[in-house]
């Protein structure tokens, strides 16, 4: 299995695309410089084969392909491992399917406590967020900028920010203790390999 990143773009694939448009999408992220991938399609049709196909993907270019909520499909694909959100299976389980090297990250949302909990059961990582208004999750609860930096204080483990963000104001999530962005159509929506080397670019400087 290969390694979460210390830092970088996140990609998370857009729902809705064809499994060959998803394909040539993820491969333009990464051409653009994508840390990691997640694999997220709330209605799947094709699941199983089109996990296996990033994974490959993936695994070309050396970076690790994470499967959203399906613990089953991510053992099956042969996954790097799995994310989890609130009303998905506990962790404890998670790492017992998939193995002590698979990834496992967890949505903390705005919940400091709940991601020194998760890194306490062994999480490879914890996401925070949305931060700012999102076409994916437009229902999704808000968090609060300085909960990065209580966060960066506290935890070992990195660092994920998620919700509408793009090369405009992620700079702002990294500076305040992101590790890494988790970007849904801030990459997919726009021209895929720009947008991640415009992400890129935030953490060079």
């Amino acid at each position: 299995m290969i390694a979460f990143p210390d830092r970088g773009l996140y990609g998370i694939t857009q729902t809705g695309k064809t499994a060959e448009a998803l394909f040539d999408a993820v491969a333009a992220a990464i051409q653009g410089g994508a840390a990691a991938i997640q694999y997220r399609d709330k209605n799947p049709a094709n699941a199983p084969y089109v996990a296996r196909e990033l994974v490959k993907l993936c695994h070309e270019h050396n970076i690790p392909l994470i499967i959203n909520d399906d613990v089953e499909l991510a053992l099956s694909a042969k996954a790097d491992g799995v994310h989890l959100g609130k009303d998905d299976s506990e962790i404890i389980a998670a790492r017992y399917r998939l193995g002590s090297s698979a990834i496992v990250g967890i949505s903390c949302y705005n919940d400091l406590d709940r991601a020194l909990n998760a890194q306490n059961l062994g999480a490879t990582y914890v996401a925070f967020g949305r931060f700012f208004n999102s076409g994916s999750k437009p229902l999704a609860a808000s968090a609060d900028i300085d909960t990065l930096r209580q966060a960066q204080a506290a935890l070992h483990v990195p660092i994920v920010a998620i919700g509408g963000i793009l090369p405009e104001n992620g700079g702002q999530l990294i500076s305040a203790g992101a590790d890494l962005l988790a970007v849904i159509g801030g990459v997919f929506d726009r021209d895929p390999e720009q947008s991640a080397l415009a992400f890129q670019h935030l953490f060079d400087t």
